[in-house]
């Protein structure tokens, strides 16, 4: 299995498909998975011809289980790191929820010529939590009960999130899907208890306003307004504004994990968008 190794000696384990002079897509998954979380769309796109790469975040899947480094600053530098390795250029950076926050504090620093364009699917950015300047945030308190159960029973909070939640499987009428249960409980716990501990600060905590406005390259914003994981009101349409080219896409009744519930709608639209 390909590993990079990154300066303080993390292994970062990644998958690598495809042509290697085809344009690189780099998909970056949300907490607490892999990068098995985008196996559809990565079989969409081999298909179509580009190269695909996605890489699992220190502390999950295959890589490191880190004590240290698991916040925004040295994820982005991780994907710095492994962009560097395969020398990727003009690449479009995809990511999902926290993904969504590693690739606007990527994008924001990357070096000239390495990204083309980007995609934060249920994104995080701006910033979760509430406070004085985020008024329509979550309560702090929101995600200390995720850091409890976290603690308390993470195998059975990793079982409660997908059964519910993520995928809007407690919502009436709901086609559930038993492997897609399976599937994020597998993922969620094959890395470290303490990184996803630490990455709940670092995804509730970060402030990507300064990375939004930072960036130039057209990012498309995508967001399921029955998003119950990363509320829309407070998201995308926030950051959206703050690109200077961004554009939002707005999913009605699309709940947070729409890219593994809705990939016939999802996987066309982000095709659209990279040849556009």
């Amino acid at each position: 299995m390909p590993f990079i190794k990154t300066a303080d000696g993390t292994e970062i384990f990644y998958k690598d498909w495809g042509s290697k002079n085809a344009q690189p897509i780099v998909f970056h998954h949300g907490w607490p998975l892999s990068a098995d979380d985008w196996d559809n769309q990565m079989m969409f796109f081999l298909e179509k011809g580009y190269r695909v790469i996605a890489h699992d975040r220190r502390g999950h899947g295959r890589s490191t289980q880190t004590f240290e480094g698991n916040e925004m600053d040295t994820y982005a530098a991780d994907v710095a790191a492994l962009t560097d390795h395969l020398d990727l250029k003009n690449a479009v950076h995809i990511g999902h929820s926290t993904g969504g926050g590693e690739v606007v504090h990527y994008v924001a620093r990357a070096k000239e010529g390495r990204v083309a364009k980007a995609v934060i699917i249920g994104a995080v950015p701006p910033v979760m939590v509430k406070s004085d300047k985020n008024p329509g945030g979550l309560p702090l308190e929101v995600f200390d009960g995720f850091r409890a159960a976290l603690v308390a029973n993470r195998a059975q909070f990793f079982l409660d999130i997908p059964t519910g939640p993520f995928y809007g499987f407690n919502r009436p009428g709901a086609k559930v899907s038993q492997g897609v249960i399976e599937n994020w409980w597998r993922q969620g716990m094959m890395g470290g208890a303490k990184a996803h501990y630490d990455c709940i600060k670092a995804f509730s905590e970060t402030d990507f306003t300064d990375d939004l406005t930072k960036i130039t390259v057209p990012v498309l914003v995508m967001h399921g307004d029955d998003d119950q994981i990363v509320p829309y009101p407070d998201s995308a349409p926030l950051s959206a504004k703050l690109l200077k080219n961004g554009t939002l896409k707005t999913y009605p009744g699309f709940p947070h994990g729409m890219c593994t519930t809705h990939p016939e709608v999802i996987n066309p639209d982000l095709l659209a968008f990279i040849q556009g």
